[in-house]
């Protein structure tokens, strides 16, 4: 990360939608209610026909982002990379990996999408970089003394001969977390031995990820995804974990590698950052902590705009289990004044389509857990396919795994990354010239955008329309919600905008049981049929509905 080798910006001051004619992004605090579209760049679109995506293909394919109705994009790290944990081991964080394209690639699209409306968030690796790092190839080449190694986590070992790692820390993909070399000392990675740890109580760290940050807003970028927001401050001393349990998947437990209070002094930084541009541009964290209270930390007034909320994506479908974790969730980021966000699938987890139940019954879940996640108040993520009811892909043969983490703890992500299907009846289904990094089942003929395209009753019709009732409704987006009695299998809710009038009921029912409603007011949008009984409407299991309720209309109650 040698400042000195930054390459010039091939644009600089890129129009960004607010400056554009878009109504929507002229708007004021859009994070708050934003759709933003999880974009995994290998799995996209592929414009070269190398079979992996790239810039290009995303470029090619902005104008379908734009109809379906979100937002922003949030786009996978396309970093110079090795690609050892596809794209979050980065060796250059101011280039592009020619897998992926160029930087003009990256200027090209973002002008692109601002001139449609959208906005783009570039992720961003601060936690750790590439084993082929300059900085860390100067490390190992400085020997134990160097004060090249001061930027990255290194330490003797334990024992007499040192060579038991310094603690007993775990690595998220398995094993220890420490890797020891040739000339003794150990050095640390949470994750995979090819993604060494930075040390960020050195100052080259901070200023260089400042540095990195205004390269990619003055490309035009619209904020950052921070990958690992809780992980870049480790507790003093290193010390050793003990009998607490360290989870693989980044839960509950209070480990001295995580959620360290040092990591809010950055993020406070990035914050006066990002509010020096114009344009209202944003930081997302990835963040876990040990409790919902903690989280709310990292978008305080003064720090990040949003934080992922996992709590809702790993909630099984069932009423009481989601009311309980939708009612904490908006406590605790609106103790501080932050929207909530909300998420059903991402690159890193089983798709939520295969979460839900086997074929139909997920397929019917999903759509029902759609209209329930969009018309919550906040903001909303979308991972790429999800709009197409893709479930998850559970036969890849095992020689095609490049997942760090397959080997080490028997699971891989690589099922919720099959390239995306965009028409034809044969894999790989217009992804690209040259066939897909991995292979998309045949019987995904039936989901591509061109198959769903023109079908009502389809997924992807479905968030379209959801997408656009959403946008328009002065009822749906930021705001307030107020539960409504039902049956304990049911949520059944009401918005209403700041300004009140027009409000908006949503019942969803994840019971065996249909459900009578009385709406008081006209069918917006429903997951699944439903039918009506004079004023009332009847809702079956594993469906959701939206209502418009006018002002002297008031639902008390389900039956």
């Amino acid at each position: 990360m040698d400042q000195s080798s930054r390459p010039p910006s091939p644009t600089r001051g890129v129009r960004s939608p607010a400056e554009s004619s878009s109504p929507r992004a002229g708007g004021t605090r859009w994070w708050r209610d934003a759709v933003i579209y999880q974009i995994y760049v290998r799995s996209f679109a592929d414009a070269d026909g190398d079979g992996i995506g790239d810039l290009g293909g995303i470029r090619d394919r902005l104008p379908y982002l734009a109809a379906l109705g979100v937002d922003a994009l949030w786009i996978t790290p396309f970093y110079d990379s090795p690609m050892v944990d596809g794209g979050y081991d980065v060796t250059d964080y101011r280039s592009v990996d020619p897998t992926f394209g160029t930087l003009a690639d990256a200027a090209g699209l973002i002008e692109d999408a601002h001139d449609l409306g959208l906005r783009v968030i570039v992720d961003i690796v601060p936690n750790h970089t590439s084993d082929q790092h300059a900085w860390f190839q100067e490390a190992l080449a400085a020997g134990i003394s160097g004060p090249a190694r001061e930027r990255y986590i290194f330490r003797p070992g334990r024992g007499a001969a040192g060579d038991l790692p310094p603690n007993d820390w775990e690595s998220i993909f398995g094993g220890s977390a420490w890797t020891r070399l040739p000339d003794g000392q150990w050095y640390l990675h949470l994750f995979a031995p090819q993604q060494p740890d930075l040390n960020w109580e050195h100052p080259d760290v901070r200023a260089e990820f400042d540095d990195v940050l205004r390269f990619w807003l003055d490309l035009g970028a619209d904020g950052f995804r921070i990958d690992v927001a809780h992980g870049m401050v480790k507790a003093a001393g290193l010390p050793d974990v003990g009998d607490a349990p360290q989870s693989r998947l980044l839960g509950r437990g209070k480990v001295p590698y995580f959620d360290q209070d040092g990591v809010h002094d950055i993020h406070r930084g990035w914050r006066r950052l990002l509010d020096s541009y114009p344009g209202e541009r944003i930081g997302v964290a990835e963040a876990w902590a040990p409790s919902l209270d903690r989280l709310a930390g990292y978008v305080r007034p003064d720090e990040l705009h949003q934080v992922f909320n996992f709590d809702y994506m790993r909630t099984d479908w069932d009423a009481v289990a989601l009311r309980s974790v939708i009612e904490k969730s908006l406590a605790s980021t609106g103790s501080v004044g932050a929207p909530t966000t909300w998420v059903l699938s991402n690159h890193d987890v089983q798709r939520h389509v295969t979460r839900y139940g086997d074929g139909e019954l997920g397929r019917r879940r999903a759509r029902a857990a759609a209209l329930l996640t969009l018309a919550l108040p906040g903001s909303a993520y979308v991972y790429q396919g999800e709009e197409l009811g893709l479930p998850e892909v559970l036969d890849i043969p095992t020689e095609l795994v490049t997942d760090p983490q397959f080997e080490s703890i028997k699971g891989s992500r690589e099922g919720c990354r099959v390239p995306l299907p965009w028409s034809g009846d044969e894999p790989p289904f217009g992804f690209g010239s040259g066939g897909g990094w991995l292979p998309s089942p045949p019987e995904w003929k039936s989901l591509t955008v061109e198959a769903q395209r023109d079908d009502d009753a389809s997924m992807l019709n479905l968030y379209r329309q959801a997408l656009r009732i959403r946008r328009d409704h002065p009822a749906l987006g930021d705001g307030g919600l107020r539960w409504l009695d039902g049956p304990p299998f049911c949520l059944v809710f009401e918005r209403s905008g700041h300004s009140g009038g027009t409000r908006m009921l949503c019942a969803v029912n994840t019971g065996d049981q249909s459900i009578q409603i009385p709406a008081r007011g006209s069918l917006l949008l429903s997951s699944g049929p439903i039918r009506t009984e004079g004023r009332d409407a009847i809702l079956p299991p594993d469906t959701a509905a939206w209502w418009t309720v006018m002002p002297d209309d008031a639902p008390n109650a389900v039956g």
